[in-house]
């Protein structure tokens, strides 16, 4: 298939639409340096990310701001480092003040020419209403943790976005999704049998920041450093 045949794209949030890297440093970041934890922007997001990962497998129909609650708490203990409830809670309500990508807004709207566009997003519908403003188009369908009841990348989660795809009509094979994350949603979606785009934000930097590690090899049927290079590309605009 070439890039141009799909009817339909579904789209993580943050880490690809949604500078997730960014808005958690913001958060993090303050606390990090006010307790004198020592680490730098790069080794506080590692450091951070398997906490996360591991809130979301243990208490899966947990909201996320809750996630990010308990997340913030393990690291403080692992590190030995006191966490406030105020601590916790500015981190929990921190999603609708995360930036979005400088591009993100006008690849979506030359995108949403073409395809319907579909979020699938480890999220809460509140947290994601902030983000929504900030993207500027209406998606044909947003897909969160909160309404599937699991995170990704639970294959639950590809599991209710094929079944959205096919209930907007959009035909057998001609759904493609886009993201980040490989070990969020590459894995997972190949495994669900997508075709996937890697909108690799971390292109010019080494390391995972904060997600871990995919656990197996995975090649994404297709690269883009940015949403800007995979809008072109996928207008036939390139």
């Amino acid at each position: 298939m070439e890039i141009t045949d799909f009817e339909a794209i579904s789209f993580d949030c943050y880490g690809t639409l949604i500078d997730w890297e960014a808005g958690l440093d913001a958060a993090l970041g303050p606390w990090a340096r006010s307790s004198g934890l020592g680490l730098d922007g790069e080794a506080l997001l590692a450091a951070y990310a398997g906490h996360e990962e591991r809130e979301e497998v243990a208490d899966p129909g947990a909201l996320y701001p809750e996630i990010l609650r308990r997340s913030l708490t393990a690291l403080g203990r692992e590190r030995g480092v006191e966490v406030t409830a105020e601590d916790a809670d500015r981190l929990a309500g921190s999603v609708p003040d995360w930036p979005a990508f400088d591009d993100s807004a006008a690849a979506l709207a030359a995108l949403a020419e073409r395809y319907k566009l579909i979020i699938l997003s480890n999220i809460d519908r509140a947290s994601f209403a902030g983000s929504q403003r900030r993207l500027g188009v209406t998606f044909a369908s947003v897909l969160t943790a909160q309404d599937i009841g699991s995170y990704k990348p639970s294959p639950r989660n590809f599991d209710a976005l094929l079944a959205e795809a096919r209930r907007l009509g959009v035909g057998e094979g001609k759904l493609l999704h886009a993201a980040q994350s490989l070990f969020h949603d590459h894995v997972p979606a190949q495994r669900a049998g997508l075709r996937t785009v890697w909108i690799n934000r971390r292109h010019d930097r080494p390391g995972w920041g904060a997600t871990p590690a995919p656990p197996v090899d995975v090649t994404p049927d297709w690269e883009f450093p940015s949403m800007a290079a995979f809008a072109a590309a996928a207008t036939g605009r390139a």
